[in-house]
């Protein structure tokens, strides 16, 4: 589908091929998964997500019809990784919800965005999108509720099976090696409150 705001659907992308790059970077030089948030990979996102905020009070959710599947793809990557903001992105994922209800933007995106809040919450995924390192140093999904039926929901948005998606992962994690720590996870833990995401009871 030919954007109808090709400029914005263009500035889009290059914000999400800039926050890729940078990713790419740090993977490059082994730097990345050392700290829990690399300083570089943040300001991008912070950055990103300022600007998606402005975007979104100007236009609403930039879907297919809009800015293309490229561009609608683009502003997905910039509010799944906005992680150190999140009522943006709940904000994202209502409008993002609404964009898949009118058939605007591929259901799949609904699904990594919520499974993604869902963990930083606390709670179980829905999806089975969001994966995590055991003590065992393998890569296994969060905890997912209803786990049984977990490949007929994923399979209703246009996702692969868990089994698949597991093996897709485990190979990149080997290719890329980015090194794990268990302090990482008390680091996590601690980043998860002082955010905003879980609140001390």
């Amino acid at each position: 589908m030919h954007p109808s705001n090709e400029t914005l659907s263009l500035e889009l992308v290059a914000m999400a091929k800039n926050d890729l790059s940078v990713r790419e970077a740090l993977v490059a030089d082994g730097s990345l998964g050392r700290a829990l948030y690399h300083p570089r990979m943040e300001a991008v996102h912070i950055g990103n997500a300022a600007r998606l905020a402005e975007i979104l009070e100007q236009y609403g959710w930039p879907g297919n019809r809009l800015v293309g599947e490229e561009g609608a793809c683009a502003t997905w990557l910039i509010a799944q990784h906005a992680i150190g903001n999140p009522s943006f992105m709940r904000h994202c994922l209502s409008l993002l919800k609404q964009a898949a209800a009118d058939n605007d933007v591929i259901p799949w995106q609904v699904a990594f965005l919520e499974d993604r809040i869902r963990t930083y919450e606390g709670k179980p995924q829905i999806y089975g999108t969001q994966f995590q390192t055991n003590k065992n140093g393998q890569l296994e999904p969060y905890p997912i509720e209803n786990p049984q039926a977990v490949n007929d929901r994923r399979l209703a948005v246009g996702l692969n099976t868990i089994e698949e998606r597991t093996a897709e992962l485990t190979a990149q994690s080997m290719r890329e090696n980015i090194p794990t720590s268990p302090d990482l996870d008390e680091q996590y833990l601690t980043w998860l409150y002082s955010v905003g995401w879980r609140v001390a009871s």
